[in-house]
């Protein structure tokens, strides 16, 4: 146990016992334990295995290369379509986690073998994401704001390109291409 660590436990106020739980089980896989992103995160050498997560409705492990892991009980969850290597379990009870305790272990003993063997998710590129006809249209017009958007992050990049071309109406799409262009200018992520 690391106890740069243990704040997040202490400080819980619901899924107590579900969170300690759940680190009892990563720590018996022989991971290390570090705080991430301010979740407790279990690696191997220096990769991230799993997470663990507390939300309102659910507290979870997730897996950074779930996409790699074969799912043989049914439990892996990938979050949102747009979600490409990560997975988790969620949990809404203590007894959910005692009952799964073997296949959870299973599932992070697999998770470090993946990580062993060094396999990587093949990731979608950012030229494979659609550029909403506002934003391009924006980018022909303003060869400064293409540049701008170039010279951003991959992660940057398609954080934009997903925001940009999520609404149906196209008001709505150009609405956003124009509430962030200077952001974009200024090398900003959409959540920056």
């Amino acid at each position: 146990m690391n106890p740069k660590v243990d704040f997040f436990f202490d400080k819980a106020e619901k899924w107590q016992k579900e969170l300690e739980l759940m680190r009892t089980i990563a720590l018996e896989c022989q991971l290390t334990e570090e705080l991430k992103w301010g979740n407790p995160c279990y690696m191997y050498h220096d990769s991230n295995v799993v997470l663990i997560h507390a939300f309102k409705e659910y507290c979870a492990f997730l897996f950074f290369k779930g996409a790699l892991m074969k799912d043989t009980d049914g439990i892996l969850i990938q979050q949102s379509e747009n979600v490409q290597a990560a997975r988790h379990i969620r949990f809404t009870n203590l007894k959910e986690i005692v009952d799964l305790k073997s296949v959870l272990k299973t599932y992070i003993y697999q998770a470090i073998e993946i990580e062993k063997a060094g396999l990587k998710v093949n990731l979608k590129k950012t030229s494979d994401f659609p550029v909403s006809e506002e934003f391009q249209t924006k980018l022909d017009e303003k060869p400064e704001l293409k540049k701008a958007f170039e010279a951003l992050t991959p992660g940057r990049q398609r954080a934009y390109l997903l925001h940009f071309s999520q609404p149906k109406q196209s008001k709505t799409r150009e609405a956003r291409v124009e509430k962030h262009t200077q952001n974009i200018l200024d090398g900003k992520g959409l959540n920056d």
